[in-house]
């Protein structure tokens, strides 16, 4: 076991030896807007709304926003370069969450709060599936081994589920502190210094844009995604829904307790757990293949959501959320570690990013439905909505037989140069 742990250290320093100890750390502060505005939408509208069913539409609006513009970031990155898209949507964002929280102050109606959300969303500059598609570059540029890219995508579900934990975190301060628009105050000077460091970082060109080295292609002649790259996609969908459902029940139950200020840190207890076991799965030996772990990690969501549609007190709530997310992480990262390996080099950051579009649009409209089926019928309500999803999504993962190089890519190890994709 120390053996192990002292090859998972080795690992995760050639890791930071390749991207520097600073990229991680901007990264890490420019995603974590991200958390907080979507996690605290639902509390902020509530809070001046007075409905749960309202926060609901405007959140699952500002993640549609997301959801509908990620993958033309991501493809812009692909195209232009990480370091001017990144810069310009970190500025844009940071505007469009003042207008989104002065709009909120301001008791606006329902319709514009949305329009202010959907910009909200729209401009998200896309830093954690960004990160990823950076740092497997930067790895594959120094011929590492596929050990190595998973510890990459590791790290960075790592500092996802972190940024999942400070930001509800940060939103339960703030509201026991006075408003939680103070947070969202904070999330807009995150994305526009954070963000903006980012992009001017060096490592920026790391991820070569396609202009770079080719005459712009017709859509039609441009590399297609693997069917395997779809079903993935599918997948994530579902665990977005599975999640979407866990915030509104925990939001409802806090709500019923009279506890609602805690939703925020019931949210944080959840992501410590789920950080945890994401750092820890770099030592998952290679032979326990992506398709395995993906199966493995659905069934146990499956099974641990069932513990949720139960709870009635927050003591049992919070041992509830926090073996529950003990498999929120390997799910997260064997999903994007399965489009990792399957999408063509040159649609990286791209495939990233629809990737972490597809989580988000299934947590979006579950905001929406759940909210108000928790408002009707209860927290378990919106619980069981989100266990259904991890069954379906267990259903998916059977159909992944495989993470095959897509078409085009050669695998690492027979690529002197570390360039190629992973088989």
């Amino acid at each position: 076991m120390a053996q192990a742990a002292g090859g998972t250290s080795a690992t995760y320093r050639e890791v930071l030896g390749a991207t520097g100890a600073l990229l991680p750390v901007l990264s890490f502060f420019g995603r974590l807007p991200v958390a907080v505005i979507q996690v605290g939408s639902v509390l902020l509208i509530t809070r001046t709304s007075g409905s749960l069913a309202t926060g609901g539409t405007v959140a699952c609006a500002l993640a549609l926003g997301q959801v509908a513009m990620g993958p033309v970031v991501g493809r812009l990155a692909d195209r232009r370069g990480q370091r001017s898209v990144v810069l310009c949507c970190s500025l844009l964002n940071a505007l469009a969450i003042t207008c989104y929280t002065l709009g909120a102050l301001a008791g606006l109606p329902t319709p514009l709060l949305v329009a202010l959300g959907v910009l909200a969303g729209a401009t998200v500059p896309g830093i954690g599936p960004l990160a990823r598609a950076r740092g497997v570059a930067l790895v594959r540029r120094g011929s590492a081994d596929e050990r190595v890219v998973n510890t990459v995508l590791s790290l960075e579900s790592t500092m996802d589920e972190l940024s999942f934990v400070l930001g509800p975190a940060l939103i339960g301060v703030a509201a026991f502190a006075g408003h939680p628009a103070y947070a969202f105050g904070a999330a807009a000077l995150l994305v526009a210094g954070c963000g903006s460091a980012f992009a001017l970082h060096p490592t920026a060109t790391a991820v070569r844009p396609a202009t770079a080295h080719a005459p712009r292609e017709p859509r039609s002649r441009r590399p297609r995604m693997p069917r395997e790259v779809r079903l993935v996609r599918l997948g994530l969908v579902l665990l977005g829904v599975l999640l979407g459902g866990c915030g509104a029940g925990i939001t409802a139950l806090t709500q019923k307790l009279g506890q609602e200020d805690q939703a925020g840190l019931v949210y944080a207890a959840m992501g410590v757990m789920s950080a945890v076991v994401g750092l820890s799965m770099a030592a998952l030996p290679e032979r326990f293949g992506l398709a395995l772990r993906w199966r493995v990690a659905t069934a146990a969501a499956a099974l641990l959501s069932l513990l949720l549609i139960g709870t009635q007190s927050m003591p049992g709530l919070y041992v509830a959320v926090t073996v529950f997310g003990a498999v929120f992480a390997p799910n997260l990262i064997t999903g994007f570690g399965l489009t990792e390996r399957a999408v063509p080099r040159e649609r990286l950051a791209e495939g990233m990013t629809f990737a972490a579009s597809a989580f988000v649009g299934g947590q979006a409209v579950t905001l929406a439905v759940a909210g108000r089926l928790a408002e009707s019928h209860g927290p378990a309500a919106a619980f069981t909505v989100g266990s259904v999803a991890a069954a379906l999504a267990f259903g998916v993962a059977l159909l992944v037989k495989a993470a095959p190089a897509a078409p085009g890519v050669t695998p690492v190890a027979a690529t002197p140069s570390g360039s190629g994709r992973g088989a």
